[in-house]
């Protein structure tokens, strides 16, 4: 039986199970006498040892999960018959002054709250929109020739170089010697054989690059370099050394001409270019749209939120903070981080796992009011629309349907996509174009 239930908070309640001893006590019996039939100890055949004996050795473990099993049954009875939808698991402690021949526990726990969406009619969302234009290809493309860059000697009789004396400029590859001293003495790091870097990629400090522009192949320079403040080696940042350079190599960087085999290089088999920048196109519309999409939604989120009020139960907050902190350790340790003593406090993740609580309950109500739910065909749509950037889109059903939880995966994909749907049918819409630099640059998170 249970008492009423109090109130101790706005999620917050609390309630009384109490339950006669000798339905533990009849429970734990009944155990242990089961138990017994397959007990073995020294001296005895299996089945045979004494129910004392049993008791010594099974006896705690067995009435701590008859306990345990009779608490949880009987505060889930509880909740139903008060009609309760319990946040989380309860916390139960002991009470003191049971009455007599009774066990008494108090439960501890929160409840869901109650979740008040505004009229949707009323809320104000920009959308954005955004086109792959033939200047995007271009500079793809552009992007593909520079993966595939190979060098040549600088000064070579052709097209970089007449035979005369090159020198180093911006976008060149030099290969040099340098060693830095810092009040004439060398320092670990500052010193250097046959390296080698393209001029005007950031890769080195900007007086580094600087004093390497306009160097021919054999020529030495030394110049001053202060390290910024927050330079990542501690013991020269904020330093001023002084760096002598050797240029021992020049290359220039030959791009891929856009032809016939490039474009078979991309995998056009017949290296067709009309029909390489077709597919180029289709990739970055594929790539823009999910990029729009995430705004959008991201968006439709942000305005769900603002629109909604509701408490949220502070467990769930805290389970989806720990949750969160796992997730964080193991993507670490996958990139070979060493996380064995590395803390991961929770409330690290607090504010974005409060927003991802909200957005569930906020979500969930929709859904079960609106019938949101993933259909099966837009579950397999939606697998068909990944499949259709991989070579065997067959291989990429398998994976998803072989797998519940990837399948789930999906269907929260979908689902989020019907709500965002049927958010922006309800709402006042105004659509914004960004340009595809800007649209490329962001990695909306809802």
């Amino acid at each position: 039986m249970a008492t009423a239930v109090e109130t101790l908070d706005k999620l917050e309640r609390r309630l009384t199970i109490t339950f006669p001893l000798s339905d533990v006590r009849s429970e734990v019996e009944k155990r242990l006498k089961k138990q017994a039939k397959t007990a073995k100890a020294p001296g005895f055949r299996p089945g045979k040892v004494p129910l004392k004996m049993v008791a010594a050795q099974y006896g705690y473990q067995i009435e701590s999960d008859v306990l345990n099993d009779r608490v949880g049954r009987a505060f889930n009875e509880a909740a139903n018959e008060n009609q309760l939808r319990v946040a989380g698991f309860p916390k139960i402690e002991p009470k003191e002054d049971a009455p007599e021949g009774m066990l008494a526990f108090d439960a501890t726990f929160e409840v869901f709250p109650e979740v008040v969406i505004g009229d949707l009619s009323n809320v104000e969302v920009e959308t954005v929109a955004a086109e792959v234009s033939d200047a995007e290809i271009d500079k793809t493309i552009d992007i593909l020739r520079k993966q595939r860059v190979h060098y040549h000697t600088k000064g070579e009789t052709g097209e970089h170089g007449d035979g005369g004396e090159p020198v180093a400029a911006n976008g060149d590859r030099v290969t040099v010697d340098f060693v830095g001293v810092i009040d004439g003495v060398e320092f670990p790091g500052g010193k250097a054989e046959d390296y080698a870097f393209v001029l005007g990629e950031g890769r080195m400090l900007p007086e580094f690059e600087a004093a390497t522009v306009g160097l021919k192949v054999g020529e030495a320079k030394t110049f001053p370099l202060a390290f910024p403040e927050d330079y990542h080696g501690k013991d020269v940042a904020g330093k001023t050394a002084e760096f002598t350079i050797t240029l021992k190599k020049l290359e220039w960087a030959h791009m891929p001409e856009v032809d016939e085999e490039f474009a078979k290089s991309l995998g056009i088999e017949d290296g067709s270019i009309e029909k390489m920048r077709a597919d180029i196109k289709t990739n970055l519309e594929r790539e823009v749209n999910a990029r729009v999409k995430a705004r959008n939604k991201e968006a439709v989120m942000d305005a769900l939120v603002k629109v909604t009020e509701m408490d949220v139960p502070t467990v769930m907050i805290q389970q989806d903070s720990e949750r969160l902190a796992e997730q964080t350790r193991q993507d670490m340790a996958q990139r070979g981080m060493d996380v064995k003593n590395m803390p991961f406090p929770t409330e690290l993740f607090a504010e974005k796992a409060e927003r991802r609580v909200r957005l569930g309950l906020i979500l969930s109500q929709l859904v079960s009011e609106n019938n949101l739910q993933a259909t099966q065909e837009q579950v397999k749509a939606q697998i068909e629309d990944f499949a259709q950037s991989y070579e065997d889109p067959k291989e990429v059903l398998k994976y998803y349907y072989s797998d519940r939880r990837r399948l789930g995966e999906v269907e929260s994909l979908v689902l989020e996509e019907n709500v965002v749907n049927y958010v922006l049918g309800k709402a006042k819409v105004t659509s914004k174009a960004v340009a595809f630099d800007e649209l490329m640059g962001s990695n909306p998170q809802a």
